[in-house]
């Protein structure tokens, strides 16, 4: 039975009341209204009434003999979770269209590291040196409906930019759930999976200056391995596939080959793979080296980590042996240019290096910042950038290393990236594809000259987020002229806000902003 209107203003009432009014007399972080956000179409916006509709392009990337090829004035005809039809020019019939003319379609993009709800909770707090630790202990410590709350957030910005597919390492089996949670109710393809050991036990193993601390650890990491395995169980395969959980270890170096193991039999009963931060720093290769004689992706091989889809994040500090670990196993690197915070750690991750070595690479957000296309242009301005630098150097041997393109950074976020999922139905606008898509404006101010040039693909160097206008998953419209629509958008923000401000009231009782 659909909740009375009243009803729901009454309970948003009360709720603001606690929020502005109540809090000194509560934990900061207790606070707790336990509402659901109510779908909700905004004024003029309308998407297609079913999943039977036609997309018509100025231009789009489509699949043909074997690789992408970007062609003009297209039409896709969408029907179910499926591409059925593809026809340069338009394809006629009565059915609902979407209007993407002056814009580039384009397939969902893909990000190979995620780690949804730590975006907000820590964004424009940590880019002048301070560490993301606390605020998200905070995030962790949150009721389950604001952490809800604070997931749907930052999910909705993912989709506003393009992203469909989220191979998601939650920091937590809770948050895990919260983002299963958002993902099922949106439509959301996820492949997600909570980081272990989980945001509350991590600090003290990774930190560690005694390896007792590791060895003490077991018992309570393989408990926390079963947790995972089995909220996956329940969920492996929900909404006709789009949840798919993976393993997600948090590396190589809080881990044991006890735990590790434990870590790769589960991914493999799972059967979707196992994706963690590898060689993320020199820290974790010198532990590694030390314990087990090898570095994390060598120690990972023999165990067998790769005996299935594999994404590996950051390798800052990885090897050509490395490398060509992953490129043994078709393992999938995944760059995040704004991990660390918008400019802390972009021109370290060794992007152009990985393409020249012929690479799986993809792009993944990491967290911080969810705007998926600017994270693209990102890898790429800060490639060049690094390919520049270090093919200047005095002395260097070897071929000089390429300069990153638009073409390469697409490219990993779509069938790349799906190649490495061992989903040849995604990352491709093909028939018989999933519906997975995203138009992006590539013609107007500021991103284009007013019409769709002709190599539409470089435009997306001067575009953003803010560009992305519609965005579909497996047939369902999830954002629409630039509207999310599985959802209401302004209550999806209002309620963020609320669940975010409770984390940043409790760091100014702790004084953390005067540090």
């Amino acid at each position: 039975m659909a909740a009375d209107p009243r009803d729901i203003t009454r309970r948003e009432a009360i709720r603001e009341s606690i929020t502005r009014g109540a809090v000194g007399a509560l934990p900061l972080l207790g606070v707790s209204a336990g509402l659901q956000a109510q779908p909700a179409q905004p004024p003029g916006i309308r998407p297609p009434r079913s999943r039977d509709y036609i997309i018509d392009a100025s231009a789009a990337l489509v699949w043909r003999n074997g690789a992408p090829q970007v062609v003009g004035e297209c039409s896709v005809r969408v029907r179910g979770n499926d591409i059925v039809e593809i026809r340069e020019g338009r394809i006629g019939g009565s059915a609902e269209r979407i209007n993407a003319q002056g814009q580039l379609l384009l397939p969902g993009f893909i990000s190979g590291h995620t780690h949804a709800a730590s975006g907000s909770p820590t964004r424009g707090l940590i880019e002048e040196g301070r560490s993301y630790q606390r605020p998200i202990e905070l995030l962790e410590q949150l009721p389950t409906d604001l952490l809800d709350d604070i997931s749907a957030y930052n999910v909705a910005e993912l989709l506003r930019s393009g992203c469909t597919t989220h191979v998601e390492m939650s920091l937590s089996l809770k948050q895990a759930q919260s983002y299963v949670r958002v993902a099922r109710r949106w439509h959301v393809r996820g492949y997600p999976g909570g980081m272990v050991p989980g945001t509350a036990r991590l600090f003290p193993i990774w930190r560690r200056s005694n390896d007792s601390v590791l060895a003490a650890s077991v018992p309570d990491t393989m408990a926390e391995i079963a947790a995972n395995v089995a909220f996956a169980r329940e969920v492996n395969g929900a909404e006709d596939g789009l949840i798919r959980p993976m393993m997600t270890p948090h590396a190589a170096d809080t881990h044991t080959p006890e735990t590790m193991r434990a870590m790769i039999a589960a991914a493999r009963e799972l059967g979707h793979g196992m994706h963690t931060h590898l060689a993320q720093g020199v820290g974790e290769v010198r532990t590694v080296q030390r314990m087990y004689g090898m570095s994390p992706a060598a120690w990972l091989e023999e165990l067998g980590a790769f005996n299935g889809p594999f994404f590996g994040a950051h390798m800052t500090a990885a090897t050509a042996a490395d490398w060509d670990v992953l490129k043994r196993h078709s393992a999938v690197y995944a760059h995040c240019p704004s991990g660390g915070g918008a400019g802390n750690s972009s021109g370290t991750q060794p992007y152009p290096e990985a393409v020249a070595a012929g690479l799986a690479v993809n792009v993944g957000i990491d967290t911080h910042s969810n705007d998926y296309l600017e994270n693209l242009k990102l890898a790429v301005i800060c490639g060049r950038a690094r390919a520049r630098l270090l093919n200047a150097q005095p002395g260097r041997m070897g071929a000089a290393l390429p300069m990153p393109s638009m073409r390469d950074a697409v490219y990993g976020a779509t069938h790349v990236a799906a190649n490495g999922l061992r989903r040849p139905d995604l990352g491709r606008i093909e028939v018989g594809a999933k519906a997975d898509l995203s138009a992006v404006d590539v013609s107007g101010l500021l991103v284009g000259s007013g019409a769709v040039g002709p190599e539409p693909l470089n435009n997306l160097l001067y575009a953003s987020g803010a560009n992305v206008r519609h965005v579909i998953t497996q047939g369902y419209v999830q954002v629409f002229d630039g509207q999310l629509v599985v959802d209401d958008h302004a209550r999806v923000v209002e309620r963020g806000a609320k669940a975010v401000q409770q984390i940043w009231a409790q760091l100014r009782a702790e004084g953390w902003f005067g540090r």
